[in-house]
């Protein structure tokens, strides 16, 4: 059965519904239940009934997906006891004691944002309330540390080669993988992504370039000039929102706290990953290639992350720093703070599979085909994903909405599948950085101790810089399909767009900062 235009409906009332209430959730379940509702004839009453029987349940208990539900939540047991055992305050700690200038003091902010690239919400929280005294002793303003905190975050949870946002997209991917009856390693498709997740690169380039050569611009440059020359770190009549959460990070007594209590965890984590790979691709009697090509990249992590949990625990306990019983109880709360990803990935599973059912992505790929160039697709996905995530506020729910929408597209058309959800990713990111109502972009303002419409003020510009390099990036990409002219075509943007903006809205001299601080 052919539903045609009306096909798109139900991503359509999802989008919109995500745009006016701001809660990806609602919006993904009544998106689901107009399209099972569709399928039956009709009925409301029905499928209401066949949202859960067909749809909703079935993905919960797909072998996948409970895979992907396990790793998650071991996600997030990880990061709480992460916190719990301190070891990002001990590096944070190591940092400053090497830092004697602002350069300096951003320069370490930026390298520990960098490091801790598994998670958006820890990342945010840490890296602002640890590096805040060291920024502010020197004279550093509170939006900068915002900048740099929230501009960092997001970017590296999905460059790094393990974070829960990978696990997430992952799950995505795998997902429409079994929709669109293709055969394939999510994983290595997820990699394959992130040499194209060009606002991501551009967004972290941008910063680097700011903090080398101290060239601000915009709001942003008043604000450094306020800090270096009166020692002001808030804008007068700044409202910081409360620390609290960022305090509650820091788990035990800073003589208590390790660097190792990190380290060690991580590099499990991520050590591990190759060689489960390997195994579970059936290495040796595979060759290198195809057992990377043929491996449980869900099961991998999932045992990955397991062992790390079970050594950053059992160093907590060896350290003393907690007893067993709450270990346990970490364990469960670290469980407990994925419940909001559950629901997400449950209902995009779904969404998913309704899509499917309508032939939603082959309507899409007759109108591509018919008006609008294969060239123009990524720039496409990405100004779209960029749109939900501003004004929705979350990355997660943009994911979860374009990822089936962008895939079939781009299979059907011949298009580079890691291109198309590169696009995606970029575009969440980028509207997620411009929102005023994005979770990370909340979280860097209370982690920094820094007013939040001054956050969001002094950041837009440099988000529109990297954003619209960016839509060069895919422009030039998807037009050559080439990733390298792509990439350079962006750099190349983005320091065009940077002197011209330095230039004509930068401070009068920018020895002003050197010489104050």
């Amino acid at each position: 059965m052919s539903f045609g235009l009306f096909s798109l409906f139900p991503p359509l009332l999802a989008i919109g519904l995500a745009l006016v209430t701001r809660n990806v959730i609602p919006a993904l379940f009544c998106g689901v239940w107009l399209g099972a509702t569709m399928l039956s004839g009709g009925n409301p009453a029905t499928g209401l009934y066949d949202s859960f029987a067909d749809f909703i349940i079935p993905s919960v208990g797909d072998e996948w997906s409970a895979t992907v539900l396990i790793y998650c939540g071991l996600f997030g047991v990880l990061i709480t006891v992460l916190q719990r055992t301190g070891g990002a305050h001990a590096i944070a700690r190591a940092i400053a004691s090497k830092v004697a200038s602002p350069r300096g003091a951003q320069g370490a902010t930026l390298g520990f944002g960098v490091l801790i690239f598994f998670e958006d919400y820890f990342n945010a929280l840490t890296v602002g309330s640890v590096m805040r005294p060291i920024t502010d002793r020197m004279r550093v303003s509170r939006e900068k540390l915002a900048y740099i905190v929230d501009s960092t975050s997001a970017p590296m949870c999905l460059l790094g080669p393990v974070s829960t946002w990978v696990v997430f997209v992952m799950g995505l991917i795998g997902t429409q993988l079994g929709e669109m009856g293709m055969t394939g390693s999510e994983y290595l498709i997820y990699l394959s992504s992130i040499p194209l997740n060009f606002y991501a690169w551009l967004a972290l380039l941008l910063i680097l370039v700011i903090v080398v050569t101290q060239s601000d611009f915009g709001p942003m440059a008043q604000a450094e000039k306020r800090a270096r020359i009166s020692g002001k770190l808030l804008a007068d009549g700044a409202q910081p929102p409360s620390d609290r959460e960022a305090t509650e990070m820091m788990g035990v007594a800073e003589e208590s706290s390790r660097k190792r209590n990190m380290l060690v965890p991580i590099v499990v984590l991520v050590g591990m990953i190759p060689p489960l790979f390997l195994w579970t691709g059936n290495f040796p009697e595979n060759d290198l290639i195809t057992a990377m090509g043929e491996a449980e990249g869900g099961l991998s992590i999932l045992i990955a992350t397991f062992v790390a949990v079970s050594v950053a625990l059992g160093m907590g306990l060896q350290q003393r720093l907690f007893d067993f019983r709450e270990a346990m109880d970490l364990v469960v709360t670290g469980i407990k703070s994925m419940t909001l990803v559950y629901i997400i990935l449950t209902l995009a599973w779904s969404i998913g599979s309704v899509t499917s059912q309508l032939g939603t992505a082959d309507y899409l790929v007759t109108l591509a085909q018919a008006g609008i160039a294969p060239s123009l697709i990524p720039v496409l996905l990405f100004l779209i994903g960029s749109l939900v995530a501003f004004t929705t506020g979350t990355s997660y729910g943009t994911f979860a909405i374009m990822i089936p929408i962008a895939m079939p597209v781009a299979a059907a058309m011949d298009m580079s599948l890691s291109l198309a959800i590169a696009a995606v990713l970029s575009g969440g990111i980028f509207g997620d950085h411009c929102s005023p109502i994005s979770d990370t972009t909340i979280l860097s303002s209370a982690g920094s101790s820094c007013d939040h419409i001054d956050h969001v003020r002094t950041q837009l510009p440099y988000a529109l810089s990297a954003g619209t390099s960016g839509i060069i990036a895919f422009f030039v990409a998807g037009l050559t399909d080439s990733a390298w002219i792509g990439g350079l075509s962006g750099v190349a943007a983005l320091f065009t767009v940077v002197l011209v903006l330095r230039w004509a809205w930068g401070p009068k001299a920018s020895a002003q900062y050197d010489s104050a601080s």
